[in-house]
């Protein structure tokens, strides 16, 4: 047919490592037309970002194609000089990462970065990109379109970036977008703003797009088709409403059922319990802006506590605050009953080794140039004193606590870890304090929904095991569902409710936290237009969405 954009046969990718080259992609085939979205899914490992950028002729270091075509608009860009695929990148075909964040540049404003892609391709001059900007803006429903271009990145929130992101990418009207990612890292809320943004833009304009996720919901409110791969190999590609009711493979009918874990009820705290922390009406400002008001909420010995929000509700603030790392203007926090001084430089050892934190970005957080063996022996040989073959003794129980085999993995780098791995060395180094309480700040997000829920279910375990107890920043409704013992919900910098989880699930519920549960997808590929409309918003590409929180 005529209108076949990107063609992809028997396309073969290999990585390197210690000097050989080891199978990526095994002979994948896709076909995708004008104005049609292709959904990519599996797990980590998958081959789903390596696919989405090879039909941009793109590897990444120390990876390369070594077998079949890959031809975009009959341009084999497999074998395209650097000249031909300079200028089609950026022009015909573009692409959105996963995080925006760390894929602006920091020290210059969004209008600066959304012009330099039309100017170099000589598709606009400066004035009419800048103007043209400001329309992108307003259609993808950013706030104060005139003006938020001249913001720096790191003026605007998560999702405000993310769109920003998109209306860089359509600045030159490609005919083609890959999306990697593009919602992982966003609340509930936001997401919606995004998705519906994103189905917008590429309608109207009619772009073909591979869009990348593990979220099945989301996947299905956005692809035409769904390709299903495992390990480099495809398992089974349909269209979305035939694959969402009717998978045929084992492997994709076990993607879909992802997510039934979920802990028993546990009995109620006893009455006078003390909890084993305690926030007390904390407030606390970022200059003289205050972000947390008033807030309040007890966590107790074996129990998790969900605090939910979307961005800048102040849910990694409060967590902040409760390690020390942000002194509150008023309000305390209690260990035990007894009340820990604000700052975490005036805290004992043994009061900083009570509280411990795993991180949402794994590959940030571990020091890419030590073993694992020296990221959990630091804080084992720190908090409790052990060196030489007692330090690596317990290194090496540790390990076997998160279940990655010493032998194995002692003496890696990072680097040589899946993310599910990685985020397992960051459990274990917060273990490594033998600490009462850890803070999980959106320790699943970026992982695929099967890696999730072996974190999740690892989580629990330790819990049990160790008598541990949680404070969960999420946005991910399932995992609440899944882990919490009560919830925690809040919005601009205020506790505006918290319970038990069974009552917090339970209608009647406060309007935000009504907002947040109706925006956790389904999969249904109705689900995002019926939503819209429920709201107000028959035509996407004509009202604001401006009742999304």
């Amino acid at each position: 047919m005529t209108d076949l954009l990107l063609k992809i046969r028997g396309l073969k990718i290999e990585g390197r490592s210690d000097e050989i080259w080891n199978p990526i992609i095994n002979g994948v085939d896709l076909d995708l037309r004008k104005g049609e979205v292709l959904g990519l899914i599996g797990e980590s490992g998958a081959g789903k970002s390596t696919i989405g950028l090879a039909g941009m002729g793109f590897t990444r270091d120390g990876v390369r194609i070594s077998g079949g075509s890959v031809e975009f608009d009959g341009i084999d860009l497999v074998n395209a000089s650097a000249e031909v695929k300079r200028k089609l990148l950026g022009s015909r075909i573009a692409y959105v990462a996963q995080s925006a964040a760390a894929s602006f540049n920091p020290a210059h404003k969004l209008i600066d970065q959304h012009t330099e892609a039309p100017v170099q391709h000589g598709v606009m001059s400066r004035a009419e990109s800048a103007a043209d900007a400001v329309e992108l803006y307003r259609r993808l429903r950013l706030p104060n379109p005139e003006e938020i271009g001249f913001r720096y990145p790191h003026q605007v929130s998560g999702g405000q970036l993310q769109r920003a992101m998109t209306a860089m990418a359509m600045s030159c009207r490609p005919d083609l977008i890959i999306f990697d990612e593009p919602t992982t890292a966003l609340d509930v809320t936001t997401q919606i703003e995004v998705l519906a943004s994103i189905r917008d833009i590429v309608e109207q304009f009619d772009t073909a797009a591979i869009y990348i996720t593990h979220d099945l919901a989301v996947v299905a409110q956005m692809a035409d088709r769904i390709k299903v791969l495992l390990k480099g190999d495809e398992v089974e590609e349909a269209e979305t409403r035939e694959m969402l009711s009717h998978p045929k493979e084992d492997y994709t009918k076990s993607l879909w059922a992802v997510r039934e874990f979920k802990r028993p009820q546990k009995p109620a705290v006893a009455a006078g319990a003390t909890p084993v922390v305690s926030v007390r009406k904390v407030t606390a400002a970022y200059g003289k802006v205050k972000v947390l008001q008033n807030v309040s909420f007890d966590i107790h010995e074996g129990r998790t506590v969900a605090v939910v929000g979307e961005s800048g509700s102040g849910k990694s603030t409060t967590a902040r605050c409760i390690t020390g790392l942000l002194p509150p203007l008023s309000g305390s926090i209690q260990f035990d009953g007894v009340e820990m001084p604000a700052d975490y430089r005036k805290r004992s050892k043994d009061q900083l080794r009570q509280v411990q934190m795993i991180y949402q970005m794994a590959d940030t957080a571990l020091n890419p140039r030590k073993s694992i063996g020296e990221i959990i022996g630091r804080p084992v040989q720190f908090y409790m004193g052990l060196r030489g073959r007692e330090k690596r003794r317990r290194v090496e129980q540790l390990l076997d606590e998160i279940e990655l085999p010493a032998d194995q993995y002692f003496d890696r780098l990072p680097s040589e870890l899946s993310g599910g791995q990685k985020q397992r060395i960051g459990i274990a180094r917060a273990l490594a304090a033998e600490p009462r309480f850890i803070i999980c700040d959106e320790v699943t997000s970026a992982l695929d929904q099967l890696v999730a829920e072996g974190i999740l279910k690892l989580l629990a375990r330790l819990q049990d095991d160790l008598k541990l107890s949680y404070m969960f920043i999420t946005h991910d409704l399932a995992t609440v569902r899944s882990i919490a013992d009560e919830v925690v919900v809040m919005k601009e910098g205020k506790v505006i409710e918290q319970g038990p989880k069974a009552e917090m699930f339970r209608p009647p519920h406060h309007a935000y936290t009504d907002l947040l549960l109706s925006s956790v997808p389904e999969m249904d590929p109705d689900w995002l237009s019926n939503l819209l409309k429920e709201r107000g918003v028959d035509n996407i590409g004509d009202a604001a969405v401006d009742k999304m929180g």
